[in-house]
């Protein structure tokens, strides 16, 4: 059996950053990955553009409970070390608005210079290692395989994913890894989701897509609120706006078994109520027929929904509804079609900024498996990226 100092439990974004700073100070590494490649997720990463980080790396954007842990790992290893880490591969790096992305665009630019300096730092990688069973040793640990292999180390980090993408070796099989050292999971839910909804709405104007502003409305409360594109579809809700909002409500449903859940949509965020029931009032008194009231202000598919649901409607109505038309959530879609995944290891079980387990010496913990959920626009990411780079500073 060989003998590393450290055996890095996943080979994603964070287990290779945690490898590469590991064996740049000189530790001897493995990465144990379950797939045939590493790096799978990083492919398709940002519609597979890989959204690397953003500018306005602060722990206000991800939840509450994780903010002191991301804060002490970015006081290491933040957005300047972070964009010099990648500049020292050979990536180039660009910004869209403050979303930072590779040069080429391609998530696999990104995946190529990992590689290349794994190759490099010569890190060794048991490919197809799926981790079942880790117990002490009088060296470290013993990590055991499904098929049967085995790798001795010193310390171990764990960097295993959420459940987000199981296809590609995100499963949560790392979950059990961790509650076997008495580690406390916090029910993983799928986030960045398309949401369902049976909704006449939805139904006639699938397909279809525009610019909205959007709420999630919990307990009758207003739990969060963006911009962005709506996408209608047959089964309720997506588009950008919907998956910025969709974590709380999946957290609402999934987890804490909430009904009444519902998004409201303004639908034209670019008039106000009293300028569109302006402009509606015009065309009512020009005799104009109610499936065209909103011809040259919304897509023309909107005509089905004025013919098909404002058969009558009083010009208030109308606006009442384009203003803040309120869907009823009935679920969120899978961890296929799922960007990032809410909950994981308790985070008040690791120390700052280390890393490190606080119920078993020389075990670390890094990336998705955590209970850290950042909102979209390369938080998740540069978090995968950070507490890698930083455990394997430490383990």
């Amino acid at each position: 059996m060989q003998k590393f100092d450290i055996a890095v439990i996943g080979g994603g974004a964070s287990g290779i950053t945690a490898a590469i700073s590991a064996r740049r100070r000189g530790r001897h590494v493995v990465i144990c990955e379950k797939m045939p490649q590493i790096g799978k997720k990083i492919l398709i990463s940002g519609a597979g553009r890989c959204n690397i980080s953003n500018l306005d790396l602060s722990e206000r954007h991800y939840n509450l409970e994780a903010q002191g842990l991301v804060k002490s790992v970015f006081n290491r290893f933040g957005r300047e070390e972070i964009e010099d880490f990648f500049n020292g591969l050979g990536l180039g790096l660009r910004c869209e608005g403050n979303r930072v992305f590779p040069i080429t665009d391609q998530a696999a630019s990104v995946l190529r210079v990992l590689e290349d300096e794994i190759k490099r730092l010569k890190i060794g990688v048991e490919f197809n290692f799926e981790a079942k069973d880790i117990s002490r040793s009088p060296d470290g640990f013993i990590v055991k395989s499904k098929s049967g292999r085995s790798v001795l180390c010193g310390s171990l980090v764990i960097t295993g994913g959420g459940k987000t993408y199981p296809g590609f070796g995100s499963d949560g099989s790392c979950y059990n890894l961790a509650r076997a050292f008495g580690h406390k999971i916090i029910e993983p839910v799928p986030s960045a989701a398309p949401l369902l909804a049976k909704d006449r709405f939805c139904h006639l104007l699938q397909g279809q897509k525009i610019q909205c502003a959007a709420k999630s409305i919990i307990d009758g409360k207003v739990k969060k609120e963006t911009e962005g594109e709506l996408l209608f579809t047959k089964y309720g809700l997506s588009g950008t706006a919907i998956l910025d909002i969709s974590g709380d409500i999946s957290i609402a449903i999934n987890r804490l078994g909430k009904k009444g859940v519902q998004v409201l949509i303004d639908m034209a965020p670019f008039m106000s109520s009293d300028e569109l029931k302006e402009e509606i009032s015009k065309r009512v008194k020009k005799g104009i027929a109610p499936e065209n009231l909103t011809i040259g202000i919304l897509p023309n598919k909107f005509s089905l929904v004025f013919r098909d649901l404002f058969k009558g409607a009083r010009v208030e109505e109308m606006i009442g509804i384009l203003k803040g038309r309120r869907f009823d959530i009935t679920g969120v879609k899978s961890w296929n079609e799922a960007e990032f995944t809410y909950g994981g290891v308790d985070v008040s079980a690791i120390k700052e900024p280390t890393m490190e387990s606080k119920l078993e010496k020389g075990v670390y913990f890094a990336g998705e498996v955590l209970d850290v959920n950042g909102e979209r626009g390369g938080y998740n990411l540069a978090w995968a990226w950070a507490s890698g780079f930083v455990a394997g500073l430490t383990g």
